[in-house]
């Protein structure tokens, strides 16, 4: 399971250092898509086959589904680490996240994202007024 939040800057080529604990975690290679909110979402291969699956059997008849479908896929890449331990994130997805130069690393249970600092913080103090709220309606008893 992946926990915790790391920051890390891009290097000039769009190289972001992935902390040891998350590398371990994660095998090589692994799966890198956009994600919500202009993040970026990384899979480790066995669990990214497994989303696959699920969204490709959910999204048979609805149009909007197989459009969702098609981009989520579509935008995927294939990556390994390199020998310092960083992935080099293609310039598509650097854009989509907003990512130039310093990024935070999160770990959100079966997977990663990474965000633009600026974005995460406004995101995270937004969700953080409503923290209690939201457990309330999801059930959650912490």
């Amino acid at each position: 399971m992946f926990l915790g939040q790391h920051e890390h800057s891009l290097d000039e080529k769009g190289r972001l250092f992935m902390p040891a604990k998350f590398r371990e975690r994660l095998g090589t290679p692994f799966v890198v898509t956009r994600g919500l909110d202009n993040s970026l979402s990384v899979y480790p291969l066995p669990e990214w086959e497994a989303t696959a699956q699920r969204l490709q059997e959910a999204t048979t008849s609805r149009g909007d589904a197989r459009a969702f479908e098609r981009q989520f896929l579509a935008w995927a890449v294939e990556l390994e680490f390199d020998k310092q331990g960083r992935i080099n994130i293609p310039e598509p997805l650097r854009q989509h996240a907003k990512l130039t130069k310093d990024a935070v690393i999160i770990g959100v249970g079966r997977k990663i994202e990474v965000w633009s600092t600026a974005i995460w913080q406004e995101y995270s103090n937004n969700a953080l007024q409503n923290y209690e709220q939201m457990a309330e309606e999801m059930g959650i008893r912490l």
